[in-house]
């Protein structure tokens, strides 16, 4: 009864009672039979979870339980709109069933994290990952990755540079320029300096 008011979907809250009878901590006590090695104790009968299966294929996915709730909700929504819905433009309120509808767009932002099984079933919504932010992700992806050696070598060469040209006697102090911020943060790590590094400092006139 409870799958065939909610869309064919089993994922019903813990709390969820029908006709008097507390369906959610029942559906919630098979999952978690569901989830003992078949043969051992307490595992879920064979025939039971068949049962279970044939009426909602995803009653207990690997994901969390909310997250197929919330889908359940989308996909009854999706279908009596006829399959018309506009994901990317969806307003943050639209609402169904007590369900915010904003979950949607979280879905679609955080696509790549998302199971390969929950990336198909949201596909069969027309559901798809944000491209924008896709596109963004993959340009960062491939920005060149600067290494901490990297970076101390920049910092050193600009104070080499700044040694050279006003002499080590004038070296900042403070945070006021880049390369004072960068020499008192070399000053505040120099347990994770390499003793050459630590060398190269003090031949510019770094004191500790």
């Amino acid at each position: 009864m409870w799958a065939r008011e909610h869309g064919g979907s089993l994922a019903a809250p813990a709390r969820a009672a029908i006709g008097g009878y507390a369906i959610g901590a029942w559906l919630a006590g098979l999952r978690a039979a569901a989830e003992v090695p078949a043969g051992e104790p307490g595992a879920l009968d064979p025939q039971r979870r068949a049962a279970l299966q044939e009426i909602d294929p995803w009653w207990a996915p690997r994901w969390p339980i909310t997250w197929q709730r919330t889908y359940s909700v989308a996909r009854v929504w999706w279908l009596e709109s006829d399959g018309r819905v506009d994901w990317a433009t969806l307003p943050l309120e639209t609402a169904f069933e007590g369900e915010a509808l904003r979950w949607v767009r979280a879905q679609r932002a955080g696509w790549a994290e998302l199971d390969q099984e929950q990336q198909d079933l949201l596909a069969a919504l027309d559901i798809a990952e944000d491209q924008v932010l896709a596109t963004a992700r993959a340009a960062a992806a491939a920005k060149p990755k600067v290494s901490r050696a990297d970076r101390f070598g920049a910092g050193l060469a600009a104070l080499a540079a700044f040694v050279e040209r006003e002499g080590p006697a004038k070296l900042p102090r403070s945070h006021g320029t880049s390369l004072g911020t960068w020499l008192n943060n070399q000053k505040a790590h120099r347990d994770k300096l390499s003793p050459e590094q630590i060398g190269q400092l003090e031949a510019l006139g770094v004191a500790w």
